[in-house]
């Protein structure tokens, strides 16, 4: 039974270029939200997440997508109880990336009740950091579409 909030997870490495889109949105929120949301960086082992979103309500979360889009398009999912679909792929440096981690969430029944996904697509991968123009105007579309969405002002970040 869910027992927190609202958690945002912010995924990806901001040490390979694009990949930490991600974690470049729960960095802008983190101060516009403070103590409202949990804001939380997932760059390791994804399954962690079954372990850090468990007990919450709504949780959003943003990662790096790699599927062939325009760079810096951004893509909303409603994930409550289901799985992504295969035509939606998120970049992953880790042997088990996003889809691989919510479809074994799903088969243990761990997904949280409401749970959304952005997904940004990225541009570079390399090493590095920063973030392509691209990508860096999708994270500040997306700061303001989550702003919006958990009804926290009107999305001027």
């Amino acid at each position: 039974m869910a027992t927190h909030g609202i958690l945002l997870v912010g995924v990806g490495n901001p040490y390979r270029q694009d990949d930490g889109a991600g974690i470049a949105v729960v960095r802008r929120l983190r101060p516009l939200l403070q103590e409202q949301v949990e804001c939380v960086e997932c760059t390791g082992d994804l399954t962690a997440l079954m372990d850090i979103w468990h007990g919450y309500e709504q949780v959003v979360v943003i990662d790096a997508m790699h599927s062939g889009r325009a760079a810096g398009e951004v893509i909303r999912f409603d994930a409550s109880g289901r799985s992504l679909p295969a035509h939606v792929r998120f970049s992953s440096t880790h042997a088990m990336g996003l889809n691989e981690t919510l479809a074994l969430a799903q088969a243990l029944n761990r997904l949280p009740p409401n749970l959304v996904i952005y997904g940004i697509e990225g541009k570079h991968f390399g090493e590095g950091e920063g973030l392509s123009a691209e990508v860096a105007k999708a994270v500040e579309d997306v700061v303001r579409y989550i702003l919006q969405e958990l009804g926290k002002g009107n999305g001027d970040a």
